[in-house]
């Protein structure tokens, strides 16, 4: 079992670990380490079981913390999971929208004459707007 020697407020120690375990031992010793800094830093020196108690109720702290985090993260996500599946199972909203356009169109003057074969100027200028629709209809449907 290898033997790793880490340094914690000033002091060493060694600790023993399984083997490939090293790396972690020195992360979480270098942790330790800080807060125990932080703590010489405010308090001063002070009893070696004391400052160890004291940065590990530091670090229990800081992770209680980002637990606390972790749960409600969790829980946006199942939310956020739950909303996209209800979005991803609802049937397709079509929107469509109408526009209006009017345009102009020139129409030549029909002379009325008398009889069954004479236009009203009514219905012309009907026929005139039908014709500027239809046209506006026209270009729409080439632009899609």
């Amino acid at each position: 079992m290898p033997q790793v020697e880490v340094t914690i407020g000033g002091r060493s120690f060694e600790v023993a670990c399984q083997s490939g375990e090293e790396p972690y031992l020195r992360t979480a010793a270098a942790l330790l380490d800080s807060e125990a800094a932080a703590l010489s830093a405010q308090i001063g020196r002070m009893p070696e079981a004391r400052m160890l108690l004291m940065a590990g109720l530091m670090l229990a702290d800081k992770a209680a913390g980002l637990e606390d985090r972790l749960i409600e993260a969790e829980r946006r996500l199942t939310e956020m999971a739950r909303m996209v599946a209800e979005m991803e199972s609802a049937p397709p909203t079509v929107i469509r929208e109408t526009v209006e356009v009017r345009v102009e169109v020139p129409v030549e003057r029909v002379v009325e004459r008398s009889g069954p074969a004479a236009i009203p100027e009514a219905h012309l200028v009907r026929l005139a707007e039908l014709a500027a629709d239809a046209e506006a209809l026209a270009q729409e449907a080439e632009r899609r």
